[in-house]
């Protein structure tokens, strides 16, 4: 099957690069929602099954125009909400945002047992995401899109397809409604075929939490 792994449109936090992770959290921006209004036509080509979103407002919000276009309701999961910051939450700095970045990606390279400060662990994180994972698959759909947030989509991705380093992850961004392409199921594993192919909506402006310098396509 393919998975539409789509990060939500621009937020609020986005633009002052807060470490905003609580449910329900904020909406979108007027760019964001632009973003969000964008994404049906640029998916168009895509035999979109079924649509799942984060528990998150910014999730739901960005995958409501997609719903719409194609008549299908969106199934909400809390699986699919971004990594809990838990004792950085809503820091900017800089020492915050690499500690964010040290400890999820390094739950892509195995070290699973270690704590977000103050908050979940990669075993929990990547638990609660391969479950909805499972449910996703087990649909039989050809194309399913999944909107979440940017951290735990390019970590899990990581973690789960061996095509993609965490190094990779890291140092890669994924612009608010940009789309990681993933194909395989669960039985025979997953493989990355595009990384954030698709910049939808105009002038991405991201949070350097859920993002780094470069970016590419597979």
């Amino acid at each position: 099957m393919r998975l539409l792994l789509i990060r939500h449109g621009q937020t609020p936090s986005n633009v002052l690069g807060a470490l905003d992770t609580l449910v329900p959290g904020p909406g979108l921006t007027t760019l964001g929602h632009e973003q969000a209004a964008a994404i049906p036509a640029a998916l168009a080509a895509e035999n979109i099954g079924a649509i799942y979103a984060s528990v998150q407002q910014r999730a739901q919000l960005t995958a409501a125009p997609l719903a719409d276009s194609l008549g299908l309701a969106v199934t909400i999961r809390d699986g699919l909400r971004e990594i809990a910051a838990g004792d950085l939450e809503m820091n900017r700095d800089r020492a915050s945002v690499d500690l964010y970045h040290e400890t999820s990606f390094g739950w892509s390279s195995g070290d699973l047992g270690r704590r977000m400060p103050g908050a979940e662990s990669g075993e929990e994180v990547f638990a609660r995401f391969d479950a909805v994972i499972n449910e996703v698959d087990a649909l039989g759909e050809g194309t399913v899109a999944c909107v979440a947030h940017g951290q735990i989509i390019r970590s899990w991705v990581a973690a789960r397809t061996p095509n993609v380093s965490p190094d990779f992850a890291l140092q890669h961004e994924l612009h608010n409604t940009g789309v990681i392409v993933v194909e395989g199921s669960v039985s025979g594993g997953w493989t990355t075929v595009d990384w954030a192919g698709i910049a939808i909506g105009g002038v991405l402006l991201d949070d350097g939490a859920a993002t780094g310098p470069g970016g590419s396509s597979l």
